[in-house]
């Protein structure tokens, strides 16, 4: 199930730099994508519940969708999709403190490389990005972060209905400046792509999720997902290299981008190695 969800994810690309959406603000993209998720996931509901715990979650997931959609719109592809991807790094801390999962060698080793990567992709941006800019890109990982241990921490909640619910309120969030900027679908192709944006991309794939992690630990699951920010830029450059707006991922990005994805190889291949020792010594 997660990997039908990365591949499902990684579609995220060709439609935020389609040229259909250009234009369009990062939050405008997220209300239209949050509200066609919200037509399939919301049937899929068969027992609602409440708790003082769905107000921080929702809102957690709404900063989610705002930072990487505006870093995703404003930045080259792949630049938004490996800064995700550093999520292990807070995972791994804000999950050792506050849920108290174990971690390996191989966990803070993938840490030091995400890092790594992170500061070989930042660096050379410093000086022509602004202070919010490079406070976005930081938090698109982070945002991300907290979305996958609040899926962890409402476990005993119905997918669906967690999922669901952080659409709906994501949509409540940012109607009023969809309506501010007066910015909507006018055309069929405009339609199409939302729906099977909010639909595909971002519905189903998030309840595939939120049903996976909730029985293995947030940083695995992450690293499981590791086929999305690879196909990314693919999907990126297949459906949109010809034109002239296409901007190709830089030196430093893609530098960085092999720093993170040594890391979370690191991780895995000795998550495999331990799980193939039990079955070797039965």
């Amino acid at each position: 199930m997660i990997i039908l969800a990365a591949v499902l994810w990684s579609t995220s690309g060709f439609f935020a730099k389609a040229p259909w959406f250009e234009g369009w603000p990062g939050f405008v993209l997220a209300f239209w994508r949050a509200l066609f998720a919200c037509v399939i996931l919301l049937p899929m509901v068969r027992k609602p519940q409440w708790s003082a715990r769905l107000i921080p979650v929702t809102l957690i997931f709404v900063a989610m969708n705002y930072t990487y959609l505006t870093v995703m719109e404003r930045y080259e592809a792949s630049n938004a999709i490996w800064l995700q991807y550093t999520a292990p790094i807070w995972i791994i801390t804000l999950g050792v403190v506050f849920l108290k999962e174990k971690t390996t060698w191989a966990d803070w080793t993938m840490v030091l490389f995400q890092m790594i990567g992170v500061l070989i992709i930042l660096v050379p941006q410093f000086q022509d990005d602004t202070v919010w800019g490079l406070t976005l890109k930081v938090l698109v990982g982070f945002t991300y972060a907290l979305v996958v241990l609040s899926l962890r921490w409402m476990r005993d909640f119905e997918a669906a209905w967690i999922v669901g619910l952080n659409h709906v309120i994501t949509c409540l969030v940012f109607l009023p400046f969809v309506i501010q900027v007066g910015v909507y679908p006018e055309q069929w192709i405009q339609w199409a792509a939302l729906v099977a944006f909010g639909m595909l991309q971002m519905g189903l794939p998030y309840w595939l999720f939120a049903k996976s992690v909730k029985h293995i630990p947030g940083h695995e699951a992450t690293g499981i997902v590791i086929l999305e920010p690879i196909l990314v830029p693919i999907w990126v450059f297949i459906a949109w290299g010809h034109l002239s707006s296409y901007e190709s991922p830089s030196s430093s990005t893609m530098i960085g981008a092999a720093f993170i994805l040594i890391g979370l190889v690191i991780r895995f291949m000795n998550e495999r190695k331990s799980a193939r020792q039990p079955a070797d010594a039965g």
